[in-house]
């Protein structure tokens, strides 16, 4: 689960290793293929830690590099061991597994590796002599080979090769196998067939296979603690079966109420026949099922007295027969998570926050149709009363979105989750490192989905942090996403809104090096972009002051970024606002505090001294703050140019302007700085006159 201690040594050097690989283990072999240098052995601790941590930067972090001989490093136990290691979906082929077929691997969990086929089976054997535990849930290839239907060379150009179920294999000579899991197994593999060679297995996952005589399974009734049957349609005659396996310690006969119909429906009857034989029985999961009978006491003695959890006073009758109170049961979607007293330490169900959070740490990891049900209740509890348990709330969504990046369904709600868990009202109870944590689960979020929803979530989520300062360690990669959901040809209203809005916030207040980085992104090009499509609608929105906005702060001081403002036409568009908008004193701000910006660039000045450019401006905050620059006297002679163009040909309107503004005082000031070029300071006389005139000629003398 995603912590919020701070990071061992170890993690902080793994991570470091991984990330420049050829700087610290390894070197490049003909510029293409990784090497190991030839001085290092590293033990199983750091290896599992390298492969382990390699596998999940690859899933979470866009930025991180994969290397097609990673898996090579590891192929000589000599110089490297592995003993238990954990793979995930795309990452993993049949060429990795085979590359560290020589070692000797205790744990192996390959989870979702949908690219795995038959020939990894026949890695698999490799591993038999020491493998403990095995996972190969949501594998639903591994069980294909491919197979050419020609039989000759020539005919594979017309007949491509087909895949053919493997129904030869077995675990013949695992004989240390302990742990099992066969979740989602492909449909026409004989598990029966396949399992019968393992002789004492402890742990096994059926999770999603319909078998119709499970009756196999009592040849380990001596050995079997954990089954896992989630979603496998039931009958009487698996309970029965199941009745005999009386050194469970762990039972999950779950079902997702959603996914299919079941005619199986859990009574009185079987939850009893369970405590009674299964005496062992240390947690039990029902979740998803309806009840045919009445499970329940009597409504007036359940409601009487304090919770408790003490069996003998279950409010779940056949559960009065427990000898001591489960460490867990599962109640998710089920009537029974909304009784007083559950004999259990831990319930999963949707009754309240710990029921709903131990619902979602239970079924993350291979149930995510669950887990998005779970989190949407744990996200009406964020929106509506307050969360008690936010630290464990926050590590839970991350790790659910980090597991299930590609899952719509956990990213619409994991997202939406997230957005009421890190706003205002929790922040004091969040570390740096967390608040980071959510973020890049966010940036992951906005990569894998161009979805409204998602990525409304996520661009509302960022909304909550300080900007720039909470998003600089990811900084060019915020900007790039957001500057693609701004270039989008279709574009919610809200996200468009938000997006830019948090541009804008992006380059305010930051250095010089990050606004010219973001340039070159495009994002002076975007906004112009932006601009021009609302003043094609004739539109003067958030998104048009936002936008004109982050030019002015990406301008400052960026004689770059202004030179491409002039180079994308943003004088035409600044004219034609102006003309479009004439009442906007907001809008107007902002595109003259840009304006402000580009006159301070000496080479670009030429292209503003004309008279159509000088004639636009509605106030001379942009113009005055110019005149005190004596570092940049240049700047200093185009803003007295600029007024005494202003002051001379338009003098009723722009000489009260300047007084108003306070204008007089500023010149008289730039006349004294020994900086100021002679012409400039005789061109600020020429303006004072030009004003005091203008005061005497309508001063008003009636009586």
């Amino acid at each position: 689960m995603a912590s919020d201690s701070p990071e061992s040594l170890m993690t902080l050097c793994t991570d470091f290793c991984l990330r420049n690989l050829e700087g610290t283990l390894c070197y490049l072999l003909d510029n293409e293929t990784l090497r190991l240098h030839p001085d290092i052995f590293l033990p199983s601790e750091i290896c599992d830690k390298l492969v382990n941590e390699y596998v999940e930067l690859v899933k979470t972090d866009s930025i991180f590099e994969p290397h097609e001989s990673f898996f090579t490093l590891f192929s000589d136990p000599r110089s490297t061991r592995l003993a238990r290691i954990h793979l995930r979906e795309q990452i993993v082929q049949d060429q990795d597994l085979e590359a560290i077929r020589k070692q000797d691997l205790v744990e192996l969990y390959l989870t979702n590796c949908e690219k795995l086929t038959a020939k990894s089976l026949q890695t698999l054997v490799s591993f038999s002599h020491t493998l403990i535990s095995l996972s190969l849930f949501g594998c639903c290839n591994i069980f294909y080979e491919e197979e050419n239907p020609g039989g000759c060379e020539d005919d594979c150009l017309v007949n491509p090769t087909r895949q053919v179920l493997v129904k030869d294999f077995t675990f013949e000579g695992f004989s240390r196998l302990r742990f099992l899991n066969l979740g989602r197994l492909i449909e026409g593999v004989n598990v029966e067939t396949l399992l019968r060679p393992l002789t004492s297995l402890a742990a096994l996952d059926l999770s999603g296979i319909q078998l119709n005589d499970v009756g196999f399974l009592t040849q380990w009734k001596d050995s079997l603690v954990s089954l896992v049957l989630y979603n496998m349609d039931l009958s009487e005659e698996h309970i029965q079966v199941i009745a005999q396996l009386h050194k469970l310690r762990h039972l999950d006969i779950s079902r997702d109420h959603l996914s299919s119909y079941y005619k199986f429906k859990l009574t009185r009857r079987v939850l009893n026949l369970f405590v009674e034989n299964l005496v062992n029985l240390t947690s039990l999961d029902i979740s998803g099922h309806t009840m045919l009978e009445n499970c329940t006491i009597p409504n007036m003695e359940e409601k009487m007295g304090q919770t408790s959890i003490e069996p003998a006073k279950s409010s779940i009758a056949p559960f009065r027969g427990l000898k001591r109170p489960l460490q867990f049961l599962g109640l998710f979607e089920t009537s029974l998570c909304r009784l007083t007293h559950i004999p259990a330490y831990k319930v999963s169900g949707d009754k309240n926050e710990e029921q709903v959070l131990n619902a979602i740490e239970a079924y993350t990891e291979h149930r995510p149709e669950i887990t998005s049900r779970a989190i949407n209740l744990l996200f009406d509890i964020a929106r509506i009363e307050r969360c008690s348990q936010l630290l464990r709330a926050l590590q839970l969504v991350i790790t659910a979105l980090k597991c299930h990046k590609d899952d719509k369904n956990i990213q619409v709600t994991g997202s939406a989750a997230l957005f009421y868990l890190t706003n205002s009202e929790y922040r004091m109870e969040q570390s740096i490192k967390l608040r980071r944590q959510v973020i890049q689960v966010v940036l992951n979020g906005m990569e894998s989905y161009q979805e409204v929803t998602v990525q409304r979530n996520c661009c509302l989520t960022l909304c909550n942090f300080s900007i720039p300062e909470e998003l600089e360690f990811q900084y060019r990669r915020v900007n790039e996403l957001l500057l693609n959901i701004l270039n989008q040809s279709r574009q919610d209203e809200s996200i468009q809104r938000i997006a830019v809005h948090l541009c804008n916030a992006l380059v305010c207040q930051v250095d010089n090096d990050h606004k010219e980085a973001v340039g070159k992104m495009g994002f002076v090009m975007t906004m112009l972009k932006l601009i021009q499509k609302k003043l094609a609608d004739k539109t003067c929105d958030q998104v048009m002051e936002f936008s004109w906005s982050a030019l002015w702060n990406i301008t400052d001081e960026t004689p770059d970024n202004c030179e491409m403002f002039l180079n994308y036409s943003g004088m035409k568009l600044f004219l034609e606002c102006l003309k479009e908008f004439p009442e906007k004193q907001e809008l107007h701000r902002n595109m003259l505090g840009l304006l402000g910006n580009v006159a301070e660039v000496r080479e670009l000045r030429p292209q503003l001294m004309t008279s159509q450019f000088i004639s636009v401006f509605r106030s001379f905050e942009p113009i005055l703050r110019l005149l005190p620059q004596g570092i940049s006297p240049v700047s200093q002679h185009w803003a007295t140019w600029a007024l005494y163009n202003l002051v001379s040909v338009y003098p009723d309107k722009y000489c009260p302007l300047l007084i108003k503004e306070g204008g007089i005082p500023l010149l008289k000031d730039m006349i004294k700085m020994a900086s100021a070029r002679q012409e400039t300071k005789e061109m600020a006389w020429k303006v004072i006159e030009h004003c005091s005139n203008f005061k005497e000629e309508n001063m008003d003398t009636s009586r």
